[in-house]
């Protein structure tokens, strides 16, 4: 497996191999330069890498001109959020998210809060790749401020968005992992303010993993452990940045990523009507949550930045991705884990059931999600013998290659985060989601190995 990932979307690589600190220094003059020396917000996960990276970062930063807003620790939906509340030209977030610990990356966000876009992206990119970038003498080197109101100031704006009052007066016991990642001290915070009793699992912000942080059910176990043998509302599961949410019910049992998006839209459509947006890798439970309100879904290519593009283009009242990320822009346009759970606990606030009976009124699916490794120069060829196999499916080139039949779809594209293509498939039922999406791993393999 490649061990660096460039690309529009940010750097992102294994410390001490790829991730070096030539390499981060370069890439924060160049993004310094892209903002002509303006103003960051720089943030971290709790990552053991995560002040090596920092270091290096506001080196890069400082030379270019750039003044800089450091929050520390915080989520990446906190860092958007600080962007727009001081005004700043961008943020630097230092974070491998859901990836393992010997991994850390960079991702840039512009001045509305949200990750570069594709075009922007590129400028960055040309920049990194053409060199030249801007210095500046003793006389132009600014400030390091450091600001430690920013987890307040995001949980002011969650709590602000949902009627607060009555899901303190619920309340609820809730059971949490935050993977010892940087959402262990902000949401703890949050759902006290929301009058919750909180059973930390894993909310030590130390960087030490307990488990993969990608926020998946084989990933869970402990969690579903400690829902199972007490008596707990819900259990919620954040990746290391804070920005994705699985669901746990109150049984113990694993609802799932997928949930996150249906059920808090579902909540926000109680009170606003207006489109959502999803990228294309997400269930068609969001078609039908916007279908019983009679709203538009936008489907867009993988990526938040695509999401918050089409939110704001479209006036969407809420949007999110399949993989537990949720974006209620009244808070900030990056996915949220804390909004998510606001957003969830006010619907069991209002619903007054359990979280199980409100996700089992959402039609059921089967989604089956796979990755492999395969060679980049055969992308081509791999999208189009998939579009080749597609016999009577309607064809989706926006992001790789969808194919939609009346009952099911499959999506198989590249990643953004990891060098591996993704597979996923939904049907109505578990076997014949695997099923199809074991066919179009088949399929996709052959093509690589030819």
């Amino acid at each position: 497996m490649d061990s660096l990932m460039i690309g529009v979307s940010g750097i992102r690589g294994i410390v001490g191999r790829s991730l070096t600190p030539e390499l981060l220094v370069r890439f924060a003059l160049a993004y310094g330069t892209y903002l002509d020396g303006g103003s960051v917000v720089v943030a971290r996960d709790t990552r053991t890498s995560g002040d090596m990276i920092k270091h290096s970062v506001l080196a890069g930063l400082l030379s270019a001109g750039c003044s800089i807003v450091d929050i520390n620790i915080c989520p990446t939906p906190t860092t958007s959020v600080m962007i727009t509340e001081l005004g700043a030209d961008g943020g630097v977030v230092i974070t491998g998210s859901h990836n393992p610990i010997e991994w850390n990356a960079l991702k840039f966000m512009g001045s509305d809060g949200v990750c570069l876009s594709e075009q922007e992206g590129r400028v960055l990119l040309d920049i990194y790749y053409r060199g030249g970038f801007a210095a500046v003498d003793w006389s132009g080197l600014r400030e390091v401020e450091e600001n430690r109101r920013a987890l307040e100031i995001h949980i002011e704006r969650v709590i602000a968005n949902i009627d607060a009052d009555r899901v303190r007066a619920r309340r609820f016991r809730v059971a949490l992992d935050s993977c010892n990642g940087a959402g262990s001290e902000i949401t703890p915070l949050l759902l006290e303010r929301l009058g919750c009793e909180v059973t930390r699992v894993h909310c030590t912000p130390n960087g030490l993993f307990p488990h993969n942080p990608e926020p998946t059910f084989e990933h869970l176990e402990d969690l579903c452990q400690v829902v199972g043998e007490g008596t707990f509302d819900v259990g919620f599961a954040q990746d290391a940045d804070a920005d994705r949410l699985s669901i746990i019910d109150e049984s113990g049992r694993h609802i799932g990523e997928e949930y996150t998006l249906a059920l808090a839209a579902r909540e926000i459509l109680a009170t606003r009507r207006g489109p959502i947006a999803a990228n294309l890798s997400t269930s068609r439970m969001i078609d039908d949550v916007a279908a019983a309100s009679d709203v538009e879904v936008v489907r867009t290519k993988v990526g938040e930045a695509n999401v918050a593009a089409a939110m704001k283009a479209h006036g969407c009242v809420a949007g999110g991705e399949g993989n537990g990320g949720i974006i209620d822009p009244r808070t900030c346009y990056t996915r949220d884990s804390l909004s998510g759970m606001a957003l969830l606990l006010e619907l069991l606030a209002h619903r007054e059931k359990t979280i199980s009976e409100i996700a089992s009124e959402l039609p059921s699916y089967a989604i089956c999600k796979r990755k492999f490794e395969y060679r980049r120069a055969k992308l081509q060829k791999i999208l189009q013998t998939v579009k080749d196999s597609a016999d009577d499916a309607r064809i989706n080139e926006l992001d790789g290659v969808r194919l939609d039949w009346p009952d099911r779809w499959v999506h198989v594209r590249p990643s953004n985060t990891e060098p591996a293509l993704r597979v996923i498939a939904e049907a109505p039922d578990e076997a014949a989601a695997e099923e199809l999406c074991d066919r179009y791993i088949e399929i996709s393999d052959a093509a690589s190995s030819h």
